[in-house]
């Protein structure tokens, strides 16, 4: 069991999470999107986008900076363990809390207003699920190792050596075997909303629009009063010299 939740299951995540990205790039571009409610609400949506994503952005950074760089990066800089911990519960929380806020609150709006209830796809209800699984396990798992609940485990020397062992093709998945049930939770919701980004509303994260920022200047042109007082009305475009 632990060989195919953490040697197999992650590469089964990935793989489905880039076919099914690539799929919808060829086959529907123009559905990664959020499907955007603002229209239907926009207090509540103002309140909870902005908690979500700023929050959100911080999380990712923090675990990068927890599972892939070593211990020994981090000693060499002189960031003592307790220092580097004190660092890393501080800023997660707080990063953690205001995404959890952030989502609650979209959730309470997707269910409570009519017309954005109504717009709700099928597939939101697992996404949402399992997305706040993994929010509230992650923070289980901080208080509980912050706490001492988790027997002073140290994620760096077990959690973050498998997750890099898999960029290496060679997943150490013995190393999961004492890591307490919260954090392991937290990893397998987290597996499952990779694998469930290219078929929900996530999607649209792989579908900014990087080249508006790079697109030629669009030229307007005011026309003559007296051309628009005298130009026959006629239907369809009109061809502009």
């Amino acid at each position: 069991m632990d060989l195919l939740l953490w040697g197999v299951l992650p590469y089964v995540s990935i793989a489905l999470l880039v076919s099914g990205t690539v799929w919808r790039a060829r086959y529907d571009k123009f559905g990664m999107t959020t499907h955007s409610s603002q229209l239907l609400e926009s207090r509540l949506l103002r309140i909870g986008s902005p908690l979500f994503h700023f929050g959100m952005v911080f999380v990712v950074l923090g675990h990068v900076v927890g599972l892939l760089v070593p211990m020994g990066w981090t000693d060499a800089l002189g960031v003592s363990d307790h220092a580097y911990h004190l660092i890393a519960v501080s800023t997660g929380a707080v990063a953690g809390v205001a995404a959890a806020a952030g989502i609650g609150i979209l959730v309470y709006r997707r269910f409570k207003v009519p017309g954005v209830r109504r717009a709700t796809l099928r597939s939101d209800h697992l996404m949402y699920t399992v997305l706040l699984g993994a929010m509230v396990l992650g923070l289980l798992a901080t208080v509980l190792n912050s706490t001492g609940a988790t027997d002073g485990y140290n994620y760096r020397e077990g959690i973050s050596v498998w997750f890099r062992s898999l960029f290496t093709l060679q997943p150490d998945w013995h190393l999961m075997a004492g890591a307490p049930l919260a954090f392991k939770l937290h990893i397998l919701f987290g597996f499952t909303l990779f694998a469930l980004i290219p078929y929900s509303r996530l999607v649209h994260m792989f579908a900014a629009p990087v080249k508006y920022l790079f697109r030629p200047y669009v030229v307007y042109r005011a026309r003559d009063p007296k051309d628009l007082a005298n130009r026959e009305n006629k239907r369809g475009w009109e061809r502009v010299s």
